[in-house]
């Protein structure tokens, strides 16, 4: 076959494809913003008229950093992106300030000291783990314990030995041995009570199935859980990290899903969704940078409004004693 005959087949294939794809894409906007308008989204006040059993999701552009506050307890999934990522060549930015601002606004006490119950680590990519080193060795928060299950360099991936997270993560081991903060690198794998929420942890021991599929195959999922409300954070767990086959059927059904790895390639696929059934999805990103497969599954296949913390400078998800979830943003 001569080059014509090549580009003119290619030209048949690609042409349609590139409008099916248009034509998807128009279809799950109209569908989000249907979706999306039937769930009340004001902004929050901090006078917790409707409760203080929430779940934090603050905006720190693409990368993940969760409040867990019940009855005036407060306990931290991941830190958010840090001012000093090695993956970057060029500046990048952080968000360490905004992040121990928001602590300490939020959780302290009348001296101004917040008080963490614990922080969990998901996993050690610098975008999940980078400010903790700003917020461990900040004096006003005290932090009772930390979860990481650690640094297994078996699980990475050819990239991950590019990016620096053993030395990240030796960092903050380091912060934490500095302040006496034990670390339990055996994760729990039963429920716990945290306030008025039951707690589990998912995907506690990296499968050795997994080794070498990277990092975000050591990805800690965490379900929260009140009443008949149920949330499941899901760090960077993806289908071909091969974390989303494992847990999806111990987790069962949620109503809110914090969508895995930023709603880039892999995450929330059609399988997982099915299983899960959300109701209502939080992104940690821009509303722009979701994959458009991912937006196609939540709206397609979950039928699920969706929210970017981007987009909404932060949201916070209140669970209510009349066993709602309640959507506020404008957190900052």
């Amino acid at each position: 076959m001569n080059s014509r005959k090549i580009k003119k087949t290619a030209t048949w294939i690609i042409v349609p494809l590139m409008a099916l794809i248009f034509i998807l894409d128009i279809a799950t906007v109209v569908l989000f913003n249907k979706y999306c308008k039937n769930v009340t989204v004001k902004k929050e006040s901090f006078d917790y008229s409707t409760g203080d059993d929430r779940i934090h999701f603050l905006n720190t552009a693409n990368s993940d950093a969760i409040i867990i506050e019940s009855n005036g307890m407060f306990a931290m999934v991941d830190s958010g992106e840090g001012n000093n990522n090695p993956r970057r060549k060029t500046k990048y930015k952080g968000y360490e300030k905004e992040t121990v601002n928001y602590i300490l606004k939020t959780c302290s006490d009348q001296n101004g000291i917040a008080h963490l119950s614990f922080i969990l680590g998901t996993h050690c990519h610098y975008d999940h783990i980078g400010s903790f080193h700003a917020i461990i060795t900040n004096k006003n928060i005290k932090i009772d314990k930390a979860y990481f299950k650690g640094c297994d360099e078996t699980m990475f991936s050819k990239y991950d030995y590019k990016w620096g997270l053993t030395e990240t993560y030796n960092q903050i081991v380091e912060d934490l041995d500095e302040r006496n903060i034990p670390v339990i690198h055996t994760l729990p794998d039963e429920p716990f009570k945290f306030g008025d929420f039951i707690i589990q942890f998912y995907n506690t021991v990296n499968s050795p199935d997994l080794k070498g599929k990277g990092e975000n195959s050591a990805s800690v999922g965490v379900k929260v859980t009140k009443g008949e409300k149920t949330a499941f954070l899901a760090a960077d767990i993806t289908r071909p990290s091969g974390v989303e086959e494992l847990v999806a059927d111990k987790i069962g059904d949620v109503d809110l899903l914090k969508i895995g790895h930023h709603g880039y390639y892999g995450s929330s696929s059609m399988a997982f969704l099915k299983v899960l059934k959300p109701e209502i999805a939080v992104v940690t990103n821009h509303l722009g940078k979701v994959y458009p497969n991912v937006k196609w599954n939540l709206i397609m296949v979950a039928k699920c409004p969706f929210f970017a913390t981007y987009d909404n400078n932060g949201i916070i998800a209140t669970f209510t004693d009349s066993n709602e979830i309640l959507l506020t943003n404008q957190i900052y």
